[in-house]
């Protein structure tokens, strides 16, 4: 039996392919990160002792290194005995200088641990922490997060409230109430604050799955060092927008303390204006806005840096996209809808070709082969002639909170 991680399975696959003709050896060398040097030893391995040549020489045999079984029970009878109570630095140094054991402080420590024996400090200092200067200009940075919270104090339904604050002058540039936290909300706040001021240079967020994946990436991903990005990542590198994570919500304090805010003035004036309603609740957001900034906001050290794109660019990469093949008969399938692409030629066919779906916010469905839009489909409630439902796809829409998409077709102009 010979037990292979998922390492060795990679490898395996890897050098299979190379042995089949599909990879070259300086490729599988890239995808493995390791020399071709390397990756030939392996494929000699394979070939000669077949999937056991995947695996390390040394896995199964005892390390030369391992301490006698002796020793480790003479260490701990020492700590349990004679030196009971010493931390394990200073067990570490008895053990050299009185005993003439010597062990590394992290072996004692692992020794220790292993048997059940914790450190007799149990306290730990707080760990320091500086704050982080504002950024110089507006634009520079934007800080983005969601903040879920009873709003409406149990007026009515509990809502989730995203927003974008400058890092430079503390101004909230946008805000929007929505059910939950989700990639659509985080797309139309950006997309209104881009559209009204332009991009920034950089997005700082939290770890949210909205922002990072765990995915591993393909193999084609891979062979380009290309990483997995989410929908609002790939959006944000589109437009050359740098997104940045933080490891703590210490370090994006600024929009942190601004929930603090909301949560006591803006809960107030949603009771004051007795709102039961998500309409009702951004309502009085957008009012609320422009009287908090002037009371909050610093005035920036230097000039603004916005960078101006056109509206087009905007939303063309603030949307959902996803790859299809074209059918025989110039049809695509798509969250159980068939769209059929409109004829422009008696000699152009799509068929078998791979196109990108690009979803805009409104619902509107936009297909392109190789950047060129072939066909157009607006988001409205009536069936019409060139698009065919199917009857087992009833549910909402899933990339919005908007009506069931029904489509119409028009080719582009």
């Amino acid at each position: 039996m010979t037990t292979l991680t998922m390492r060795d399975e990679k490898r395996l696959d890897i050098i299979e392919r190379v042995l089949r003709g599909e990879l070259t050896m300086e490729e599988a060398g890239r995808v493995l990160g390791m020399s071709q040097r390397q990756c030939y030893r392996i494929k000699a391995r394979v070939k000669e002792v077949g999937i056991k040549g995947v695996v390390h020489g040394n896995r199964g045999r005892p390390s030369k290194r391992k301490l006698k079984d002796s020793t480790v029970k003479r260490v701990v009878a020492l700590a349990r005995g004679k030196y009971q109570g010493f931390n394990d630095h200073h067990l570490t140094e008895k053990l050299k200088e009185q005993e003439s054991i010597s062990l590394s402080r992290e072996k004692v420590r692992c020794i220790l641990r292993a048997e059940g024996i914790g450190s007799p400090n149990k306290r730990r200092g707080l760990k320091h922490r500086s704050r982080r200067e504002r950024r110089a200009s507006e634009g520079m940075m934007l800080q983005v997060d969601g903040s879920p919270h009873d709003w409406l104090e149990g007026r009515g339904p509990r809502l989730c409230l995203i927003g974008a604050i400058d890092d430079a002058t503390g101004k909230v540039l946008g805000a929007l109430f929505v059910g939950a936290e989700s990639s659509w909300g985080y797309f139309h706040l950006l997309s209104a604050i881009f559209k009204s001021y332009g991009l920034p240079q950089s997005i700082y967020s939290d770890r949210h799955s909205i922002f990072r994946t765990d995915r591993e990436p393909t193999l084609d991903e891979q062979l380009i060092n290309h990483k997995p990005l989410t929908e609002v990542g790939r959006g944000l590198e589109q437009l050359s927008v740098t997104l940045i994570l933080a490891h703590s919500p210490q370090a994006k304090g600024r929009i942190e303390r601004l929930w603090n805010t909301f949560q006591d003035r803006l809960v107030s004036e949603l009771r004051l204006a007795k709102a039961k309603t998500l309409a009702q609740a951004q309502v009085v957001l957008e009012r609320y806005l422009p009287e908090h900034n002037r009371k909050f906001a610093k005035p920036a050290r230097g000039e603004p840096v916005w960078r101006k794109v056109s509206a087009q660019q905007i939303e063309r990469a603030l949307c959902f996209k996803q790859q299809r093949t074209v059918a025989k008969d110039n049809t695509i399938s798509f969250e159980g809808t068939v769209f059929q692409i409109p004829k422009t030629s008696p000699y152009r066919s799509y068929a078998n070709r791979r196109v990108d779906i690009e979803v805009r916010l409104d619902g509107a469905i936009e297909i392109f082969y190789h950047n060129d839009k072939i066909a157009s489909f607006d988001a409205i409630t009536t069936h019409s002639a060139g698009l065919y439902r199917s009857p087992a796809k009833k549910e909402r829409f899933r990339y919005g909170p908007m009506s069931t998409l029904e489509a119409s077709a028009h080719t582009s102009p």
